[in-house]
């Protein structure tokens, strides 16, 4: 009796280690450690390539910016001083073209001065009496019926001088437009 105990316990033990549900063994895949350190050198030298990139965008960027800042950096003082311009043009208006006295002349010298230092700085007058009507550079504030003289979208009457700075519109030519409307 005693062998045949034995020989029904290790059965016991080979059933129960059979039917007992342990943790399973999972077998990794082998990772070549020289394949693993190849992805991670051409991810890494495509992520720096794409940063080197964006630096340099960054650079002509912010390049770019300065050269404008440089170009029109002059446009706030160049428009207000325009608007002086007007003004005298307006004085001078209210003034005959034969009138000799230090007051017309003094307008006249103060005038060609700032038109002198503006157009200098770039500044140019937007030709726009008896053009075609041009909304980039122009605002039409009053239209009248086109006829023969003035065919529709001509520019009739020049109301305010316009003017450019250097390739910028700085004050639109406010004018008068023919319109078959």
């Amino acid at each position: 009796m005693s062998e045949e105990q034995v020989d029904d316990s290790s059965e016991e033990v080979l059933v129960s280690n059979e039917d007992s549900e342990g943790p399973e063994i999972q077998e990794e895949p082998i990772v070549d450690p020289l394949q693993e350190a190849l992805q991670r050198a051409e991810t890494a030298e495509k992520e720096i390539a794409y940063r080197d990139a964006e630096i340099q965008n960054i650079r002509k960027r912010s390049l770019a910016e300065k050269s404008d800042i440089l170009r029109y950096g002059t446009m706030p003082l160049a428009r207000r001083m325009v608007n002086v311009l007007s003004d005298v043009d307006r004085a001078l208006q209210s003034i005959d073209d034969d009138d000799q006295s230090p007051i017309a002349q003094g307008l006249r010298l103060l005038r060609n001065k700032l038109w002198h230092e503006l157009s200098a700085d770039g500044v140019v007058e937007i030709d726009a009496k008896s053009k075609p009507f041009d909304p980039s550079t122009m605002d039409a504030v009053m239209t009248i019926p086109a006829n023969e003289q003035f065919p529709s979208g001509t520019v009739v009457d020049l109301l305010e001088a316009g003017f450019m700075y250097k390739d910028k519109v700085m004050v639109a030519a406010r004018v008068v437009v023919a319109s078959e409307d």
